[in-house]
């Protein structure tokens, strides 16, 4: 299972991207690993994404979200902190988008129910910005950071 902390874990993967579209490949595939090695398992799924304002964390998420068929517009979560969408999967039935760029710590998420999201097996969480609130974040988690390489080219590295 792609799973690591927010804190520097064994890389997988690296991949550049030039466009929109190469992102949504690999959010395809992603989804892919991520339903195959879902398994039976106690807590929701954890996905961190950092990078740069820019970087490609929100396009990532949005091609997460087409991939699993949602098609209501998948917007940042900036200014509300979390946005929760309704998914039809076998695995997982909600998509949860946390931006976490505003929080002082993992205090202000569990303010947001937090201890609920994380409990729910059915449940898939991207996080914006992991790094502002690593105290309250599982132990095994993916990682993915995103690099602004050049004006169209990003890279991805995935991290356990």
């Amino acid at each position: 299972m792609l799973q690591r902390a927010c804190s520097k874990g064994d890389i997988i993967n690296t991949m550049i991207v030039y466009t929109a579209g190469e992102i949504e490949k690999y959010a395809e595939t992603f989804v892919q690993q991520i339903i195959r090695s879902s398994g039976e398992k106690e807590k929701a799924t954890v996905v961190g994404l950092s990078g740069e304002l820019g970087a490609g964390k929100t396009t990532f998420v949005k091609a997460v979200a087409k991939s699993f068929g949602l098609t209501q517009t998948v917007t940042s979560p900036t200014f509300v902190i979390e946005k929760i969408y309704q998914i039809d999967n076998n695995i997982f039935s909600k998509l949860i988008h946390i931006d976490a760029y505003r929080l002082k710590g993992g205090s202000e998420l569990q303010n947001l129910g937090w201890d609920n999201i994380i409990s729910d097996s059915k449940n898939i969480i991207f996080i914006e910005w992991p790094e502002m609130v690593t105290e309250i974040l599982p132990n095994k988690m993916t990682h993915l950071t995103f690099e602004v390489v050049s004006e169209v080219k990003r890279k991805i590295t995935v991290e356990l």
